[in-house]
């Protein structure tokens, strides 16, 4: 008996010892599940709770925080950015854009007949008949003279036999001599002609650039033959009215004629601006003068505003004006940028940051609209790296603020995001205020629930 009651303890002796060893490591399991539900640091932020409280998330980003000048400003056209398109001969307007409409280089802007676009085409045409007409004059003048050069050969020949035959000719030496003596003045006559041909070639040159000036075609495109009538012509012949077309990417600012009136040269008829060529403009105190001779490093950054990205900005170099105001003690700076974005727009206002000092070591900040106080702490939220649908509250350990950015002594890294817009309604459903509450979730109409 006692044989048996001993093999039985030994048998369940290993069940025992492995029920006991299970039994905390499950106990430990569920204290740690109930803790991470019970953190109240941590808030679930799902896709849809993001989207119903319009949650955003700002980029930690290495800023010099102390050594930033911010000064407000606004966007302006550049002066290249404007371009207008004027009348080159008076004449019939006809419109062929609206007011804030978008053209591309090559676009139709108007059309216009003039009464003096005939008389430039007349000039050419009878720029090239005298041009036929001295070509013709040449080939005459050359045939002359070598008719006149044949015939004197032959009766200097003639002569030279009658010579060796001891025998003279009075009429065939008159003849010879008044062919030696047609010669000068024939080869003057080519000489008149050539210079014919090349007056009518300067006329026809000239009409030419003027007819390219008015119609904005190349001269070489104004000769080029087309078929028009059943005939073959040359281009310029076959315009009837001018045609004015885009020469910049832009968007049509003024129309200063109305369609189908008339106007004289060189009247304006629409002005075009290309609203992605601008600068901007600020005034700076005269008291940072100093600090600003030397800054190489600026950037243009938005007012917040719904819809644009907080750290949006655009690099730029700054200038000094020539402008100064003695009383206001400002001083002007023009900031230039060949980028461009959708907010940077004439008369937009926005920030020029100015970095006065570049000696300092760069720290990590966040915007402080990030930031929101919680009874007598100031607080954030930092989205879990390891499941982007948490959010983990964050005592804010806060360095040098300017207004704009504070720097964050711990608990950031470079490659965190923290809470931008939404961050007041995480702190209400994670509030502490000196008490500990439990963790809780949103559920997908916005609505936080305590965990229980």
């Amino acid at each position: 008996m006692n044989t048996i009651t001993r093999f039985i303890a030994f048998v369940l002796l290993p069940l025992a010892l492995a029920a006991c060893s299970t039994k905390p490591e499950q106990q430990a399991n569920g204290m740690q599940e109930e803790v991470a539900q019970t953190n109240p640091n941590l808030v679930d932020i799902p896709a849809t709770v993001r989207s119903n409280l319009g949650i955003t998330f700002a980029k930690v980003e290495r800023r010099r925080v102390d050594s930033i000048l911010r000064i407000p400003g606004a966007f302006e056209l550049q002066p290249l950015a404007r371009h207008e398109y004027r009348m080159t001969l008076p004449g019939h307007i006809e419109l062929a854009v609206d007011q804030y409409q978008r053209v591309e280089p090559g676009d139709l802007l108007f059309r216009y007949r003039s009464p003096q676009w005939p008389e430039l085409q007349h000039e050419i045409i009878i720029a090239e008949q005298d041009i036929e007409s001295a070509q013709a004059s040449i080939e005459v003048a050359r045939a002359r003279i070598e008719e006149a050069e044949q015939r004197l050969a032959i009766m200097r020949e003639r002569l030279s036999s009658l010579t060796q035959a001891q025998v003279r000719n009075a009429d065939l030496e008159a003849q010879t001599s008044e062919i030696e003596a047609s010669i000068p003045r024939l080869r003057a006559e080519l000489r008149q002609a050539e210079t014919s041909l090349a007056n009518a070639h300067r006329t026809r040159e000239h009409a030419m650039h003027r007819a390219s000036t008015v119609s904005g075609i190349d001269e070489s495109k104004l000769l080029e033959p087309v078929e028009h009538g059943g005939e073959t012509q040359p281009v310029y012949r076959v315009i009837d009215s001018i045609e004015v077309r885009a020469t910049h990417p832009g968007i049509v600012e003024l129309l200063a004629q109305t369609d189908g009136s008339y106007a004289d040269a060189p009247s304006l008829v629409l002005s075009t601006v290309d609203t992605t060529k601008v600068r901007f403009r600020a005034l700076a105190l005269q008291s940072d003068l100093a600090r600003l001779i030397d800054s190489p490093f600026a950037r243009i950054v938005p007012p917040n505003a719904p819809g644009i990205e907080h750290g949006d900005s655009i690099d730029a170099s700054v200038a000094i004006g020539l402008e100064a105001h003695p009383e206001q003690r400002t001083v002007t700076l023009i900031a230039s940028t060949d980028e461009s974005r959708p907010w940077a727009r004439p008369g937009v206002s926005a920030f020029l940051e100015v970095v006065t000092d570049t000696t300092t070591a760069p720290a990590l900040a966040i915007p402080r609209s990030a930031i929101v106080r919680d009874g007598i702490v100031h607080v954030f939220f930092r989205r879990d790296p390891q499941d982007p649908d948490k959010a983990i509250r964050v005592e804010a350990d806060m360095g040098v603020d300017d207004g704009r950015w504070v720097a964050i002594n711990s608990g950031l890294s470079l490659k965190d995001e923290v809470v931008l817009d939404g961050a007041y309604e995480l702190k209400l459903a994670s509030e502490q205020s000196g008490v500990s509450q439990k963790g809780g979730h949103f559920h997908s109409d916005g609505s936080y629930h305590d965990e229980h």
